[in-house]
């Protein structure tokens, strides 16, 4: 395979993840009436669980599931576990393009979570894209004069601010453990912890909600599944553009299946911090 086919191959498979993640959110979503948030981060753990680990018990590389900083995959699910509470509660009260634009702010916390963790240096034009996408933010969340502003917001900035972190933590395992270890033990734990805090209102399943919850393991195994082979394939600053194409799939969602169109503060502010997020991106590419 040629470079630029192994490009291609990592963009479309990028562009695909992405899609499949949207259609698991809007599952979730559609959940969101029936479970608390908690409980869904559960479900969403526990049913992604054996796609992960079936092909490994099969061919018996069950050694390749063996952590190594193991206080690490707890740090990390607990941050995965806020990460989820905060998605799912956004969803369940907001549209899925409102909840998306917020939580695109990720890219933007990552830097800072970088700089505070890794030590990593933050120059002035980071610091000017950082502050212009939270300025989008703060247009998105609609603050009022009497200092109101949207809670789904804010649990949709928590969540990415979660997100940040997890993605840094995950630099720091990738240094010794293995990706397999990293999506077992992340599902494991999200899926206990949840269960845990979920346990004392645990709402029981209805028969006809089986296949979305299947379709959430499915989806959500088949998407970490591309994404991972598209950041293998090309270049992490040509496929991570295309992540923010999640919006469009959002806003063709939200029109199809619950008739909501984003408003014009929203569409702002997501141009914002988009905007911020590829010049980011742009940066990164330009670095030696």
């Amino acid at each position: 395979m040629t470079e630029a086919a192994r490009r291609l191959r990592g963009v479309l498979m990028m562009a695909a993840a992405v899609g499949i993640f949207a259609i698991m959110d809007a599952l979730m979503k559609q959940l969101t009436g029936s479970y608390p948030p908690i409980q869904i981060a559960c479900l969403r753990g526990a049913s992604s669980l054996p796609f992960v680990a079936l092909p490994y018990l099969l061919t018996r590389r069950l050694h390749l599931l063996r952590p190594v900083r193991f206080g690490l995959h707890i740090l990390r699910a607990a941050l995965a576990i806020v990460m989820m509470w905060g998605f799912l509660w956004a969803l369940s009260r907001a549209s899925m393009a409102d909840t998306y634009a917020v939580f695109m702010s990720a890219p933007l916390l990552v830097v800072l979570a970088a700089s505070v963790i890794l030590g990593e240096r933050v120059d002035r034009q980071l610091w000017f894209a950082i502050l212009a996408g939270l300025a989008g933010v703060i247009v998105m969340l609609r603050p009022s004069v009497a200092g109101l502003v949207s809670f789904a917001g804010l649990a949709a900035l928590l969540s990415a601010l979660a997100y940040a972190f997890i993605v840094v933590l995950v630099r720091v395992l990738s240094r010794t453990d293995t990706t397999a270890s990293m999506v077992f033990w992340y599902l494991l734990m999200l899926s206990i912890g949840a269960g845990a805090l979920a346990a004392p209102g645990w709402v029981p399943l209805h028969a006809d909600h089986w296949p979305w919850i299947v379709a959430i393991g499915l989806t959500g195994w088949a998407g970490q599944h591309l994404i991972t082979d598209a950041f293998r394939l090309a270049p992490a600053s040509l496929v991570a553009p295309y992540e923010y194409t999640a919006l469009v799939w959002a806003v063709g969602i939200d029109w199809l299946v619950w008739q909501v169109l984003p408003g014009i503060r929203m569409i702002i502010g997501a141009t914002i911090v988009i905007g911020a997020g590829l010049y980011l991106l742009h940066r990164e590419r330009q670095r030696p």
